[in-house]
């Protein structure tokens, strides 16, 4: 990693019009106030770690971003310590950046004295989101240079987080229509400089605002042409009345699901890709879908990019236990354990494994015979190939699928036709996916003791990290709306996450600790 350019409070010289001339800090190293914070601060404090950090990155694509007109605007890398430290102490919101600056001394030593307006604070924050990406992969590559990551072993795992978006104000398709014809209708009314004739009580106060207000509404409306797109493709069992589909006017982006208390609500799902070595979180995502269908593929490339390597061993939860994310593990070269078709509340659903939920005996007591491609019943009779069709996984992905049907005079007879089939007359019929021995073979490898032992190491990892965001930085809510606010809030997190933990080589006091305790202790 490459420290800040220089020259950063100076002038430009004659004819280098690419150095811009950023506003001198009011304090100075030896300034009488800040010397006095600095001896009130711990040596082991919050503020002073962020503040070596973040010397640490290469700032220069953000600098870059500065064109040098007008007036000199207040130096980025101050500001960045700034906004790293408050993500840190659970606080993601410019306003508190702004109450903090006058008030929290680890703020103000950071800051030199700077006293940012609310306006600036919020353009900052929308200044640094593209930049959290490539300020992690130079976290985690410098941990990888200095051996203390590796990311042969991974975890990964999703939550549910609310987005900045009220779950009482959520429209249908007919509903979005109207409000949007009768927001047209007092928008022609103001381009005339006419008092519109209704003002709805949803409806914008002001002119501008309106304008503002009919901007996502056409958002609104285009993410309601992807749910419905998406809504058709799926299978007809499983498809929703189209005015059944909602979304959120204030943010359209968001996917409206349960949450983890059942709420429906507007939220994002976000998921993290952990080592499972070390505390470091080798890939995050955020998706504006209720699920983790799809996700593992995303993260695996994903921690490539932040890396430059892919993990050998990921240990996820049921929901990555698909063919389709077999199929990619098989590609990429990653074995994946995670448990078949159950998790940690199937016994308290009462869910049967592998079964339709028709029938008492399940798929699992049928024995796949791979020389003669079909399945034999425990019985001992063979079921005979009858068809095949396609089924739509994960979007667009469409997967063969196969049936076999046990001869109806073995049912009819069979002593286990009642738990076996509702319709012993027309024999029991069992269907295989393509690609399903990928299934068979994770799960004669999660019934090993060894694998039963290593996949206890998941609750350690990326359970843990979960809790330290949800619990000590706060992401219980996002904080802005739209999902590339929500990525650049986990990225931040995840850069003081990550920043203070390849810090802590260099302290040997903190790399003694144990990692359950290096989250807590890094609070201020």
């Amino acid at each position: 990693m490459v420290g800040r350019p220089a020259r950063l409070d100076k002038p430009p010289a004659c004819g280098a019009s690419a150095v811009v001339w950023f506003a001198p800090p009011p304090w100075d190293e030896e300034h009488p106030q800040r010397r006095a914070i600095d001896q009130r601060l711990p040596p082991d404090h919050l503020a002073r770690r962020i503040d070596e950090g973040v010397n640490r990155l290469d700032l220069a694509p953000l600098f870059q971003t500065y064109q040098g007109h007008g007036t000199p605007p207040l130096r980025p890398d101050v500001l960045l310590k700034i906004v790293l430290y408050e993500m840190a102490s659970g606080k993601p919101s410019p306003a508190e950046w702004f109450r903090d600056a006058r008030e929290c001394d680890g703020v103000r030593w950071l800051g030199r004295g700077v006293q940012p307006s609310r306006s600036a604070c919020y353009e900052f924050w929308h200044r640094l989101q593209p930049f959290f990406g490539d300020w992690n992969e130079q976290v985690l590559q410098a941990a990888i240079d200095q051996g203390q990551l590796a990311g042969a072993r991974a975890a990964q795992d999703g939550t549910a987080v609310a987005a900045c978006a009220s779950r009482h104000r959520l429209v249908n398709q007919e509903t979005l229509h109207r409000r949007t014809a009768e927001l047209d209708e007092v928008l022609a009314a103001d381009q005339r400089r006419q008092p519109p004739a209704v003002l709805r009580s949803w409806m914008a106060r002001h002119d501008d605002t309106r304008l503002a207000q009919r901007a996502r509404y056409e958002r609104a409306q285009e993410r309601m042409g992807q749910l419905q797109a998406e809504n058709q493709r799926r299978r007809k069992c499983h498809r929703q009345a189209p005015e059944k589909i909602v979304v959120s006017l204030s943010d359209p982006d968001a996917a409206c699901a349960r949450d983890k208390l059942h709420v429906f609500r507007p939220l994002y799902n976000v998921q993290l890709l952990c080592d499972l070595d070390t505390p470091f979180v080798l890939a995050y995502q955020v998706f504006a879908q209720g699920h983790d269908h799809g996700t593992l593929a995303p993260l695996v490339e994903r921690s490539v990019e932040l890396t430059g390597c892919k993990p050998q061993i990921l240990l996820a939860d049921a929901t990555y236990a698909s063919v389709l994310d077999l199929a990619v593990c098989q590609a990429h070269g990653i074995t994946l354990y995670a448990p078949v078709s159950q998790n940690d509340f199937s016994v308290h659903q009462q869910r049967k494994p592998q079964t339709n939920q028709f029938t008492a005996l399940p798929k699992g007591a049928f024995t796949w015979d791979p020389a003669a491609a079909n399945y034999v019943c425990p019985q001992g009779h063979r079921l005979h190939r009858e068809g095949q069709s396609f089924v739509q996984r994960q979007g667009q992905e469409r997967l063969q699928t196969y049936r076999f049907r046990c001869p109806p005079e073995h049912c009819r007879c069979c002593p286990l036709a009642t738990t076996c089939t509702p319709h012993p007359a027309a024999g029991r019929t069992v269907t295989r996916l393509e690609h399903e021995e990928l299934l068979d073979e994770l799960r004669a490898r999660m019934s090993t003791p060894a694998a039963k032992a290593l996949y206890r190491l998941r609750s350690r990892t990326v359970e843990l990290a979960f809790a330290d965001l949800k619990e000590h930085r706060t992401l219980r809510r996002f904080n802005a709306r739209g999902l590339p606010s929500a990525q650049a809030q986990v990225g931040a997190v995840i850069l003081v996450h990550n920043l203070l933990l390849l810090l802590r080589a260099q302290h040997p006091a903190r790399a003694s600790l144990p990692a359950s305790r290096i989250l807590e202790k890094m609070k201020c």
